[in-house]
């Protein structure tokens, strides 16, 4: 028995079509001309999936900068449904978190999913990613309207621009603490 091969390949003025196809058939919306002439542009962010040298899956994502972060989002990640639990979709999302371990930049990943879809759900949850927040009417044409945003964070926020200290630092910023509290009572003894 051959044993099934799994790979990503480049998204090509060549094979666009393909990906276009694919998500026509994958998801039940479709994308604009704009779209796919900026998953041209992203490299490394946008991979078409083989199974055994037939492409049957695609994930496409953007780097987003708002929020005084960088995340990275992804657009597309989908499977045709026969090709569906044979770990295509591992492949892709292990694609998209070792790029953004190796760049070391970005603060989250991050993707809407319909609220209904559970197997999605479930999937993501399997990488880490967690319901962040809930979207009502982010989709126009299809029901249920309404989005989970699922997010994996990848570095811990910095609330009010301030880094969180590592407990080395929590320590000794106590000791320095005590050590001027000490000297403040010295100095007053001393007036």
């Amino acid at each position: 028995m051959t044993r099934s091969r799994i790979e990503l390949g480049d998204v090509t003025p060549h094979n666009i079509k393909q990906l276009k196809k694919l998500n026509t058939v994958v998801f039940p919306v479709s994308y604009n001309e704009k779209f796919y002439k900026d998953v041209l542009e992203v490299g490394e962010l946008a991979k078409l999936a083989y199974y055994n040298d037939i492409v049957v899956g695609a994930v496409c994502c953007r780097v987003d900068t708002s929020e005084n972060s960088r995340r990275l989002y992804i657009m597309t990640l989908g499977c045709l449904s026969p090709y569906r639990r044979l770990g295509v979709g591992s492949t892709m999302v292990e694609h998209v978190l070792n790029h953004v371990r190796k760049d070391g930049h970005y603060d989250n990943v991050y993707l809407h999913v319909q609220v209904n879809n559970t197997g999605a759900i479930d999937f993501y949850k399997k990488f880490g990613f967690e319901i962040h927040e809930t979207k009502k009417h982010y989709y126009k044409r299809i029901e249920p309207a309404d989005a989970h945003v699922l997010q994996k964070n990848l570095r811990t926020a910095i609330p009010n621009g301030i880094a969180p200290c590592t407990q080395i630092e929590k320590s000794q910023n106590e000791k320095n603490h005590h050590d001027s509290k000490h000297n403040d009572k010295h100095n007053d003894k001393r007036a």
